[in-house]
Parts: C-alpha cells; sequence; structure tokens
C-alpha cells in the first residue's frame, strides 16, 4: 500500500520538531506528558489529578504516573490546596516553563524550515 502524506504540512512540522528535540538532548516526553505539560500551563489552573484526567480523558494514575514523571524532571509539582487540605494542586515550575519555551522556539524554528 503506497500511502502518500508528504503534503501535509502538520506532519512535517511535527516531525522536523521532534527530530530537532530528539537531537537537542533533553528529556524524552511522550505525548501523554506534553499534553499533560501544555494542560497545566496553557490553561488556567488549578489544575487537580481528577480535572486534569477528566481533560484528557484517562484515568486518575494516568495522571498520577505522568505527574510522578513530570515531578522528577522539575517540571511540575505537587501542593496541598490550602482551602481544602484534602486536594493536592498540580502546580507550574520555572524548570518546566524553561522546557516550554526552548520547545516552542523549537517548533517555530521547524515552521520556518518547513515553509523553505
Amino acid at each position: 500500500m503506497n500511502i502518500d502524506l508528504g503534503g501535509h504540512k502538520g506532519l512535517r512540522l511535527w516531525l522536523q520538531t521532534l527530530t530537532d528535540t530528539v537531537k537537542s538532548k533533553g528529556p524524552d516526553l511522550t505525548s501523554r506528558q506534553l499534553a499533560l505539560l501544555l494542560r497545566i500551563y496553557l490553561e488556567n489552573g488549578p489544575h487537580t489529578v481528577r480535572g486534569l484526567a477528566k481533560s484528557l480523558d484517562v484515568s486518575k494514575p494516568v495522571i498520577t504516573r505522568a505527574i510522578d514523571s513530570l515531578s522528577i524532571l522539575g517540571f511540575a509539582k505537587r501542593a496541598r490546596d490550602e482551602t481544602d487540605k484534602r486536594n493536592v494542586l498540580i502546580q507550574r515550575t520555572v524548570k518546566g516553563a524553561v522546557f516550554l519555551t526552548d520547545f516552542a522556539e523549537t517548533m517555530e524554528k521547524a515552521n520556518k524550515q518547513t515553509n523553505e
């Protein structure tokens, strides 16, 4: 079967972005981790495991594992909700913001390359 996807600009942009990210020797995030990280940083909080699980349509344990990985990298952190101590909030970190800023710049560079 011969399927030509070469004309799909979005796929070429994603390929170039991922290739540049792999070459940068930075952390190798899964699609789930990256989607979660983007939700935490691009959408207003507060963020909870339950809310993030609902927004990505996955289970709470899936989100917990992804948060564990992001926390180890220093890209997100857990904090007790001061108004309701039973809740744990997922918060942004400076290191996570720097990672996503670099990722956005990589994507912008890839966009320029795919438009040449």
